[in-house]
């Protein structure tokens, strides 16, 4: 499908790395981070209830290129390289006469400069493997086309922002569209001193400003890192801002998809001994917002999106055919109003720090964790356990495990069912799950209405 017209829509991914769903205004963060983003969800679609299928890295970006979980790419765990044959968004994109990029950080490589035959068919390259171990906060090093190694100026997320910009402007002399995936390593922790290095003068504007309730009650690091942290979100939604004036200046916003959303989130140490890797909605909601073609106006969608449905929704909103070969599912049928029965539930995996499953439901989360003796390096378990329960209509923040709890058994066991399902749908081999211990109710109860939400 070569020479198709330049009419087709651009596409960019603004992604972004372990950025909190509630770092975002339009998510009650009143420290004003987030005005290009939240522009954004009030003119385009912004997706409410967005989740990583897999919160940590690797795994994670595995699903956003090929739409599938990262038990069927594979990558079900940081350090396995995605296989080759593996077929990605750049693919389809560029048999359909796109020209595709690549910006920033891969993570689905073995090498830091990574080779043609692992960088998932993209053509314009300017990335490395890890970008936490290549470069710092003013050290930006990425490798090109021919792995050279290449020092890019200033803060690491302008310098990004400026390379994107540079493809930009060089694909306005094209007549071919583009298919442009920028990868930030922000807000991400600088990983060889486990800090938030956010740009001078950044971290000095939040210290001691807003900390979300889960935090603030369960402490972890957020107190130190929290400033950096915010400092970090508030210039990657500067650079957002830029990006968005430049494709505005080139004129071609209005033929411009912009989709932006994160691999995961970070609970700063609360629910394990690092940021990520467990159930809850620290680590596994994300932002998740898009305008143009297709998006304008779409307003607040309410389903449950996951990760692995980015690849199907942008190969639909461009008018490719997605393959049946893709777990995940396009969402332009709900921006259309079609009639659709779309999951009322996401299904989320869980690796490395435990062999753990989970859904989330719009009322529950329920989630399983495989026995000590099975390890964490697996990619799944013949036998799991009842690990949490949350009723986050109750208890957003999750602060009040209520799994075993004779009121919930009935609930719980509807939930196991659904996850039953949704595991063997994602291609994994039915397993056991135990029951936890039952424990006294109290005075709480769940109504039969509730279980089905």
């Amino acid at each position: 499908m070569k020479g198709r017209h330049s009419q087709s829509p651009n596409v960019i991914v603004f992604f972004t790395d372990q950025q909190r769903y509630d770092s975002t205004g339009v998510h009650g963060n009143p420290l004003e981070l987030t005005p290009n983003f939240d522009r954004m969800a009030a003119t385009g679609t912004h997706f409410h209830h967005m989740f990583t299928c897999q919160p940590v890295c690797g795994p994670a970006r595995s699903s956003v290129q090929t739409g599938c979980y990262a038990t069927t790419t594979g990558c079900y765990r940081n350090g396995i390289p995605l296989p080759q044959d593996s077929k990605t968004m750049a693919h389809f994109f560029a048999e359909a006469g796109y020209d595709t990029a690549y910006i920033g950080k891969w993570h689905l490589a073995s090498k830091q400069a990574v080779p043609k035959e692992m960088r998932g068919g993209y053509r314009y390259w300017l990335a490395a493997d890890s970008l936490e171990f290549t470069s710092d906060a003013y050290k930006t090093v990425l490798f090109d086309e021919q792995e050279t190694s290449v020092r890019l100026p200033g803060y690491r997320v302008d310098a990004l922002t400026d390379a994107a910009i540079r493809y930009i402007d060089q694909q306005t002399r094209e007549e071919s569209p583009f298919f442009l995936f920028l990868s930030f390593l922000e807000p991400h922790h600088q990983n060889q001193r486990d800090d938030y290095p956010a740009p001078d003068g950044y971290r000095e504007r939040y210290t001691g400003r807003f900390i979300p309730p889960d935090l603030a009650a369960l402490g972890g690091n957020a107190h130190q890192q929290l400033p950096g942290y915010w400092g970090m979100v508030k210039r990657l939604d500067e650079a957002l801002g830029r990006l968005l004036d430049a494709l505005k200046s080139l004129d071609i916003l209005q033929n411009t998809i912009v989709l932006f959303t994160s691999d995961h989130g970070s609970h700063f140490k609360t629910r394990n001994d690092e940021y990520k890797r467990s159930c809850h909605e620290s680590s596994v909601r994300v932002p998740g917002v898009a305008i143009g073609p297709g998006f304008n106006g779409g307003g607040h969608i309410q389903d449950l999106v996951n990760l692995v449905d980015v690849a199907p929704t942008l190969l639909d909103a461009v008018g490719i055919p997605v393959p049946p070969s893709m777990q995940g599912r396009s969402v332009m049928p709900l921006l259309r109003k079609e009639q659709i029965d779309w999951p009322n539930e996401v299904f989320i995996q869980i690796s490395e720090s435990q062999i753990g499953r989970a859904i989330r439901t719009k009322r529950w989360k329920y989630a399983v964790k495989a026995p000590d003796e099975y390890g964490c390096k697996g990619s799944s378990a013949p036998i799991y356990r009842e690990d949490c329960l949350y009723h986050l209509f109750a208890d957003p923040y999750e602060l009040t495990n209520l799994i075993g709890l004779e009121s919930h058994r009935p609930l719980a066991d509807h939930l196991r069912e659904r996850l039953l399902v949704r595991m063997q749908q994602a291609g994994e081999v039915i397993p056991q799950i135990e029951l936890a211990p039952a424990l006294p109710s109290g005075q709480r109860q769940v109504l039969p209405d509730e279980i089905l939400q």
